[in-house]
């Protein structure tokens, strides 16, 4: 009876995550929730990035690093990314691929990694409750945080190799511009949601914009500040963007 007992709750164990997830989850960090001001009423800010406006958001997980080419090509085979090393962020992709990557990376690992929305993405970037009021993601001087145009030489660089944020996060300023899971609405803000707000889209037409965040190694610092948003077609592929994953918090 004893045996068989121990035989039945070795198999209702609950399966050890996949390698890969490991991998990922390691370097992912938990952001406590909370309310903060998104935007800017600055008199550089462009019409899509105003009214500043509350948001209050829930509890997620964030990865620390852009995904790498080494992550991308272990679930995908290949990337057609122009600026090539393991440790440089996939780049030269369209919103689509990102999504599809992460939806064969789910299915490998059996776990629900995802976009960030647009709000999610720059409460990270402000550093979230432990935020300090940095103009740039980590810094009010962008050469500490960034790969950006004075200092990239018009490249994608390693991860990592400048300093984080707050949280703990790298390259939320410059590198490779980072797709969210948002369509790209210029008025958005003056209608959204206070509490979790997303503007998610699932768009046939391939001529539907999606909301970029965080600038690019060929942005200049006056482009690069954390209220900052742009935009690309969602089939386009961009050799200044790429990805960053994030995940929900169990409850």
């Amino acid at each position: 009876m004893t045996m068989l007992l121990s035989s039945q709750l070795i198999g209702c164990a609950e399966a050890p995550p996949h390698p890969i997830a490991q991998a990922i989850d390691h370097n992912m960090v938990y952001v406590s929730g909370g309310s903060f001001l998104m935007g800017s009423d600055s008199n550089q800010a462009k019409k899509s990035e105003k009214p500043t406006h509350a948001v209050t958001l829930n509890d997620f997980y964030i990865a620390k690093f852009e995904v790498t080419q080494q992550l991308f090509e272990s679930i995908m085979g290949s990337s057609l990314s122009y600026f090539q090393s393991p440790n440089i962020p996939v780049n030269n992709l369209s919103w689509q691929q990102a999504n599809y990557f992460i939806k064969k990376l789910n299915q490998i690992t059996g776990e629900t990694y995802r976009l960030p929305t647009e709000a999610e993405w720059e409460y990270a970037a402000r550093g979230g409750q432990l935020s300090r009021g940095y103009i740039y993601s980590g810094s009010n001087n962008i050469e500490d945080v960034a790969w950006y145009s004075k200092n990239a030489k018009n490249k994608a660089h390693q991860v990592g190799m400048k300093q984080p944020n707050e949280l703990g996060l790298y390259d939320m300023t410059g590198n490779v511009g980072e797709f969210v899971s948002d369509a790209y609405d210029d008025n958005f803000y003056r209608y959204s949601p206070q509490t979790n707000p997303t503007n998610s889209r699932q768009e046939a037409s391939g001529l539907a914009h999606k909301s970029v965040r965080g600038s690019s190694f060929s942005y200049d610092a006056k482009e690069s500040q954390n209220y900052r948003r742009d935009f690309a077609s969602q089939s386009i592929i961009m050799s200044d963007i790429g990805l960053r994953l994030v995940k929900d918090v169990k409850k």
